[in-house]
């Protein structure tokens, strides 16, 4: 009887799980389809756009992957590197790059300047400096995957648009620390694009996030939420952004690819200080997101239980369900990777694995953070 009970509340749950990973996983595959039919209108123009790129110590990334920028194939840009303080060779790279560059320009922050949220200090001084509407943003550590990135980009604003959000991934690498990196960002990407798709944006991330030098002005810029550390991207998108208002770019020209973390250590850390600023979230937000968590674990749970009180009926429900519900996660995220990135990388079982730890990483952080950490204890961006 007990058994029965639980097959069928992990039915409900089940339900739940599919709605959400056809109805925002997919967005992809659901611009795309829009696109074709087309219902999607572009901006004809290309207005002048001015990207900003803060940079603390990334004199080795600069050197790397600042030219993927600089070689954009795009008749009116500027490039605005911030150079935060500094201690290696930036300020040298970039004076190289300023004689062959002629649209690259440098501001700095002082080394010596105390404020509790450096990286929202020298976006804030980049778009002061910025002299046109259209703002693009990267880091220092990124790559366009492509010369057409700020096409890509900018065709979405149209005269309602104030914010478009893009896709960052990671650069692959052959390791397990990599793979649940990736599998991580790309889920993270598929749900706030998703969201967004779906008229309800609730983040962007500062490695692919474009939005108007207006609307930054008119906000006050990071006001807000000074007295947090991080938060200079997807909090500033949660205050303002809103249906009319948002789009997305999903192209594969479109995307940048960052250099990941090389171990569990660092990326627990960088994992760490994104979570930090997800409460402050609006709360219709918030409770989105929590009901996807929620009936994964009711999903696990559910089956667990249907298990232990096993019978031919509730088994049999049990593992089907499990069977498909696993089946339906490695074709949606391995088909919308490939899409996105064109990369013949494969998730397979370990796709159990992560969607199973990610959740216990993140509430061991927060747990953690509640316990021990000062509420207003600062983060070191890099």
């Amino acid at each position: 009887m007990l058994g029965n009970i639980f097959a069928l509340g992990l039915i409900v749950v089940f339900c739940f799980q599919v709605y959400y990973y056809l109805r925002y996983f997919l967005v992809v595959f659901w611009a795309e389809r829009k696109q074709r039919k087309g219902k999607s209108n572009f901006l004809t123009e290309q207005p002048p756009v001015s990207v900003v790129i803060c940079s603390k110590d990334e004199s080795e990334n600069l050197q790397k992957f600042l030219p993927s920028i600089l070689e954009q194939d795009y008749p009116n840009f500027e490039v605005i590197v911030v150079n935060d303080g500094s201690t290696d060779t930036t300020s040298e790279v970039l004076s190289v790059f300023k004689q062959k560059y002629c649209n690259l320009y440098e501001t700095y922050i002082p080394q010596s300047t105390e404020i509790i949220s450096r990286k929202k200090l020298g976006l804030t001084l980049g778009i002061k400096a910025a002299k046109n509407e259209i703002l693009l943003f990267t880091d220092a550590d990124c790559k366009a995957v492509s010369r057409q990135w700020i096409s890509e980009m900018v065709k979405n604003f149209t005269p309602e648009t104030e914010f478009v959000l893009g896709c960052g991934l990671y650069m692959y690498e052959k390791s397990f620390v990599n793979r649940l990196i990736s599998y991580d960002t790309l889920t993270i990407a598929l749900q706030y694009l998703g969201f967004a798709f779906a008229g309800k944006p609730y983040m962007g991330v500062g490695r692919n996030l474009a939005y108007r030098k207006s609307t930054f002005i008119s906000h006050k810029g990071f006001a807000g939420f000074l007295h947090v550390q991080s938060g200079d991207d997807d909090l500033f998108v949660n205050a303002w952004a809103t249906a009319k208002n948002t789009r997305i770019e999903t192209s594969t020209q479109s995307v940048t690819y960052s250099v990941p973390k090389q171990t569990f250590k660092e990326w627990l850390s960088q994992k760490d200080r994104h979570l930090s600023t997800s409460s402050m979230y609006k709360k219709n937000d918030l409770c989105r997101i929590a009901g996807e968590l929620g009936t994964r674990t009711l999903f696990y749970a559910f089956f667990v239980l249907s298990l232990c009180f096993w019978n031919p009926i509730s088994g049999s429900i049990a593992l089907s369900l499990f069977l498909l519900r696993l089946a339906l996660q490695v074709v949606i995220f391995n088909l919308s990777y490939r899409k996105i990135a064109q990369v013949e990388r494969v998730f397979h079982v370990d796709v159990l694995l992560f969607d199973i730890l990610l959740p216990l990483i993140s509430l061991f952080l927060k747990s953690r953070n509640k316990l021990f950490r000062k509420r207003n204890q600062l983060y070191k961006w890099k």
